[in-house]
């Protein structure tokens, strides 16, 4: 797909300049109660983390909903996973791993519950980076998708304090109508896409701020989670996440 707004190089460093990348994952664990309700309703046994590098989400449902867990990435810095597996308690063989192309692999088999967590907003073609998640879905399987939301106060934030981070996401595709229609048009079905999450907003590039930028950030962030603790609600302009959720036809 030559649409991809990053590139191998650019996960490589991002992953190699990542602080606090390895800890032991909570039994809460953000999108955690979703996931643990669809698992309980389908009887959910196979899962496969679409970009999920290194494996966050692979691990928390191996290491808490024992399912049978895989990672699929195109960069796999192994010593990284093995050193997040010993920090939760589990061995290097606990999870599968593959190492490939998403848009070259074909998959060896299916599974119950197919997910990604912050891939499909680095791709232009929103709707050709869902469709490529379907061939590992098993019939009536679970496909669950969520993206940040940058089209809100996080994503100002983004925009003027992290421009470099912010151009690697294509903010058209963080919308849950167009992410919603774009799923029934790949024939998927019970089909939700929601706004997820209090408020919140992130600097990835934090640590390279000065000292009145992160100043900044953070009165806002205290204000914003004010305002939220008053006004509860999920929305556009507040919330840090968008939710995909929808389930592929029994054929």
């Amino acid at each position: 797909m030559e649409n991809k707004l990053t590139d191998r190089a650019f996960w490589k460093s991002f992953w190699e300049s990542r602080i606090g990348l390895i800890f032991s994952i909570k039994p809460d664990y953000v999108f955690g109660n979703i996931l643990a309700k669809i698992i309980k309703q389908k009887n959910t046994k196979t899962a496969i983390e679409l970009g999920g590098f290194p494996g966050y989400y692979a691990i928390y449902l191996k290491k808490y909903q024992q399912l049978n867990t895989t990672l699929l990435d195109y960069f796999i810095h192994r010593d990284l996973v093995n050193q997040l597996l010993a920090a939760n308690g589990m061995n290097r063989d606990d999870i599968n791993i593959i190492e490939a192309d998403l848009f070259n692999y074909i998959p060896a088999e299916q599974y119950d519950m197919v997910l990604s967590f912050g891939l499909i907003e680095h791709f232009a073609d929103t709707k050709g980076i869902i469709a490529t998640h379907l061939p590992f879905l098993k019939p009536a399987g679970t496909l669950f998708i969520t993206l940040p939301n940058f089209t809100g106060v996080n994503g100002w934030v983004q925009r003027n304090f992290d421009r470099e981070n912010y151009d690697k996401h294509y903010i058209a595709s963080m919308n849950p109508t167009l992410l919603a229609e774009y799923c029934r048009q790949l024939g998927l079905k019970n089909v939700e896409a929601y706004y997820h999450g209090g408020f919140s907003i992130w600097l990835e590039n934090k640590a390279h701020q000065s000292a009145i930028t992160k100043g900044f950030v953070k009165a806002l962030w205290l204000a914003g989670k004010m305002i939220s603790k008053v006004v509860p609600v999920e929305s556009k302009l507040m919330s840090p996440y968008i939710v995909v959720k929808a389930e592929a036809g029994n054929q």
